[in-house]
């Protein structure tokens, strides 16, 4: 199964390269499949790469089905959820 996590573009390095915010992590990852993609977008991230560009509904929409899985995860195992760094990485509202 393949997982694609929404990042917002914080800054670009280069033409071809970008830092992003994901789910409260800052990750650095490669635009050369989005070259349209500019800072302040959203961005689906896979294996190091942005693959498309979303807006920030989706991206939202996203980010809580993933905090969705966390929590039915932690609930099947009996564990309390992961920190909450991501409700504060939330896209603003739209």
């Amino acid at each position: 199964m393949c997982l694609a996590v929404p990042g917002k573009i914080l800054s670009i390095t280069d033409n071809a390269n970008a830092r992003v915010d994901m789910m409260g992590a800052t990750r650095d990852i490669s635009l050369r499949l989005t070259p349209e993609a500019q800072v302040d977008d959203y961005v689906l991230v896979h294996a190091g790469f942005a693959i498309e560009v979303i807006d920030a509904k989706q991206a939202r929409e996203t980010i809580e089905i993933l905090n969705d899985l966390d929590e039915l995860e932690s609930e099947e195992l009996g564990v309390a959820p992961a920190a909450s760094a991501a409700d504060a990485a939330e896209p603003e509202a739209v």
